[in-house]
């Protein structure tokens, strides 16, 4: 169902709010219960389009599915469906969950064969899967693709463990690689590995199962192949991006909000981030609190040189939450360079923001120079279409600081990725409505 968010910007929010689930643990977590024929018990897992689409991938695979509570479920891998992988539903379905490329790994150790169609997802550039494939080839895997289906093939008669140094820190590379080694023979060493706290919780989950991963939270992971795993159950983490989306709201809407249960200790820079910008926020027991601020000045560097905030892999700052850093930015004293590495057409938003008023070069695919506008004068309202999950946050966030009323197309984008936030942000008095 294609809406759009109709709202009225320019209020002050008052509350609590609680982060769901993170998305991107959900999608690696959930494609590890294909490791064992034991029941695996997921807790938090957040009710989004992505995620439900993915737990649907599942059951059409066989896989037998208990809903035990909201966001809780079961699930019993005993009994797969490999037609089903091979069948033109799978091509479509899985041709549009990028996240579902994380089936592979697990299919491939405990089945030895592995399909899977060309995966869509985000429109925010091209984002290889060569990592994933080169990967599996070091483990012996025989790789084909078939250029007019744009199908992939993976068979293995047996995984047998290497030394794996990745080119690119890849999350989800690094997340299928690992799934196909806990069950190859013999070790497997991944050298540049990405180690986001999402992995680690990964690699935790499977040694609750039986394998046997060291190195956890590092860039060299050392994994013993073992004969099988067993069931376990895993509670996700607290959706990071989320918690930065809602300190970005706070700031630019001068609210005075807590975010609830954040799991401070794997938010890594991101407090740090935001304070830059010259956001207050506190740490309450696991809780932030961002007090009222009429002003936030962004700090400038010890020698007086205007601040850059770019991503990096883990535990560099997310690429997820440049946006989020961009538009509150543009409401601070002071200029900012905001560096996004990782992802070209990420920064193609700003011409939303600039119709809206907000003073921001756009230097080229990965650069933006915002000039604060220090609450002097509000972005104003206007109609805008969301290109990608994070941006369409992003717009959100500026929509709620502007004056009059703003309207956001292909919201289906934001629902990818955020459970009930309409709602969420009706409680905190915000004045947003679906149409």
């Amino acid at each position: 169902m294609s809406g759009a968010f109709q709202i009225r910007g320019g209020k002050r929010l008052q509350g609590e709010i609680t982060p769901q689930g993170a998305k991107n643990e959900a999608l690696q977590i959930l494609c590890a219960v294909l490791l064992t024929d034991d029941e695996v018990r997921i807790k938090n897992i957040p009710d989004i389009h992505d995620v439900n689409r993915l737990i649907e991938i599942l059951g059409d695979l066989g896989v037998r599915i208990t809903k035990n509570g909201h966001g809780d479920y079961t699930f019993k891998a005993d009994n797969i469906h490999f037609e089903y992988i091979k069948s033109n539903e799978f091509k479509k379905d899985g041709a549009k969950l990028r996240g579902s490329v994380m089936l592979l790994g697990p299919m491939l150790a405990r089945f030895g064969e592995a399909y899977m169609p060309t995966p869509g997802g985000d429109k925010i550039g091209r984002r290889r899967l060569d990592t994933h494939f080169q990967g599996f080839v070091e483990l012996g895997a025989e790789f084909h693709y078939d250029e007019i289906h744009h199908f992939y093939t993976l068979k293995a008669k047996e995984l047998k463990g290497k030394f794996i140094l990745l080119e690119e820190a890849s999350v989800t590379g690094t997340a299928n690689i690992i799934m196909a080694a806990v069950l190859a023979k013999g070790k497997t060493r991944i050298y540049n590995a990405a180690c986001e706290p999402y992995l680690q919780q990964l690699c935790k989950m499977l040694n609750r199962m039986g394998a046997n991963i060291s190195g956890i939270g590092s860039n060299l992971l050392t994994i013993e192949g073992v004969t099988h795993l067993h069931g376990t159950e895993h509670t996700l983490l607290p959706d990071m991006i989320e918690i930065g989306s809602w300190i970005g709201l706070a700031a630019m809407t001068k609210s005075e909000i807590t975010i609830k249960n954040v799991n401070w200790n794997q938010l890594g820079v991101i407090p740090d981030v935001f304070r830059k910008l010259g956001i207050q926020l506190e740490q309450m027991g696991d809780d932030i609190y961002i007090p009222s601020q009429d002003h936030y000045r962004i700090q400038k560097f010890i020698d007086g040189s205007i601040l850059t905030v770019s991503d990096a892999p883990w535990p560099g700052f997310t690429p997820d939450l440049l946006s989020i850093v961009l538009v509150v930015a543009t409401q601070a004293k002071g200029t900012v360079l905001i560096h996004q590495k990782m992802f070209e057409s990420r920064l193609f938003f700003v011409d939303k923001l600039i119709d809206m008023g907000a003073q921001i070069i756009l230097c080229d695919p990965h650069r933006a120079t915002v000039v604060g506008l220090n609450h002097e004068s509000p972005l104003r309202g206007t109609v805008m279409t969301s290109p990608d999950i994070r941006a369409g946050n992003a717009l959100l966030i500026a929509a709620l600081s502007a004056e009059g009323k703003s309207i956001i197309h292909n919201i289906e984008q934001i629902d990818r990725g955020y459970e009930n936030i309409d709602g969420r942000l009706r409680a905190l008095g915000a004045d947003i409505e679906r149409i």
